[in-house]
């Protein structure tokens, strides 16, 4: 581990999961009320989104990085335990991923597609996408298990977890290895950028025809309840999804340029190392940023963690009362 790098994680993954957990608990409690002027879809979308998230945030951050530098040899590196979090940290970071394309999909039906919005946008497609996503996203990572194999055996104990060899050569596995990369995250990362598109492009054509419609064109200035509707849907979408691209580019350039230039990875020069630890990082950062893109775009979202503020301070100021009386 290069030191430098190695000193900024130290710091900065304890910092993430404090924060990682925190706030992705605090959004699943705020959204589960259905109290936020959401539709129940976009509720249930940003619960399973947030519920990944979290997961992610315990098995890649406190399970796996926070672990490395702090708890070396623990129970957590026996070769059975870390091979089922190996297994749990690639499904949850599945699900975050793919969660956030069925949410941009169910968003770009809601306001691209009027005649199918009916029989998509439901409580139940969105139970049966959410749970098909996750069975598939989960049954696809058990193979990590196998694949994984210990570092050393001591006292018949396995110890650590290193990918076999034949990982890297056997086309069986080698075929997987490409076939998890482009399923998370270059296909998602393709779809969120076509659906966006589609959406702006949509959203542009509908608004010029309902501003003809409404005289807008002549200088008129009527407030158009849908169009305003519409306009709070669209920022959501589009920070959330802008927010995914941006903080996952990192790892994606690394890892065309990985696969372009047939470099291994532990052959990086200095510069490209830390390229890649910057990556990671980014990644592991995004399943931090969703809940402070509600606070900042959803007003209804904000009176709420207002609301969960200042319950545990107007409760002590109560009982502090009684017992004064």
């Amino acid at each position: 581990m290069d030191r430098p790098i190695g000193s900024i994680e130290e710091v900065y993954y304890p910092i993430l999961a404090v924060i990682g957990v925190a706030v992705n608990f605090l959004a699943i409690v705020i959204l589960s009320r259905g109290k936020c002027g959401l539709s129940t879809c976009t509720t249930r979308y940003l619960v399973a989104m947030a519920t990944a998230d979290l997961l992610v945030i315990i098995t890649g951050v406190i399970l796996f990085r926070i672990h490395y530098y702090f708890f070396p040899r623990s129970f957590l590196d026996i070769t059975p335990v870390c091979s089922v979090n190996a297994v749990l940290c690639f499904a949850s970071t599945d699900c975050s991923v793919w969660f956030t394309v069925t949410f941009t999909f169910d968003r770009f039906v809601a306001i691209c597609c009027q005649k199918l919005k009916t029989k998509y946008c439901t409580e139940k497609t969105v139970a049966v996408v959410l749970a098909t996503t996750c069975i598939l996203l989960c049954s696809k990572n058990i193979p990590f298990y196998f694949a994984l194999e210990p570092g050393e055996i001591i006292d018949n104990v396995p110890w650590f977890c290193y990918r076999k060899p034949s990982y890297f050569i056997e086309p069986e596995w080698v075929g997987f290895d490409k076939f998890h990369t482009v399923l998370t995250p270059l296909l998602p990362f393709a779809l969120i950028l076509l659906l966006n598109a589609l959406t702006v492009r949509h959203i542009l054509v509908t608004s010029r025809v309902r501003k003809g419609l409404r005289g807008q064109s002549k200088g008129e200035n009527r407030s158009d309840p849908e169009m305003e509707s519409r306009r709070k849907s669209v920022i959501l979408l589009f920070t959330i999804s802008g927010n995914f691209i941006l903080l996952w580019l990192v790892y994606v350039i690394e890892f065309l340029y990985y696969s372009i230039t047939g470099t291994d990875h532990r052959d990086y020069t200095h510069s490209e190392y830390i390229f890649q630890h910057i990556g990671y990082m980014l990644v592991n950062l995004s399943c931090c940023t969703n809940t402070f893109i509600y606070v900042v775009t959803q007003s209804e979202f904000r009176e709420q963690v207002k609301n969960v503020v200042k319950y545990p301070v107007t409760l002590i100021i109560q009982r502090m009362n009684k017992q004064n009386n």
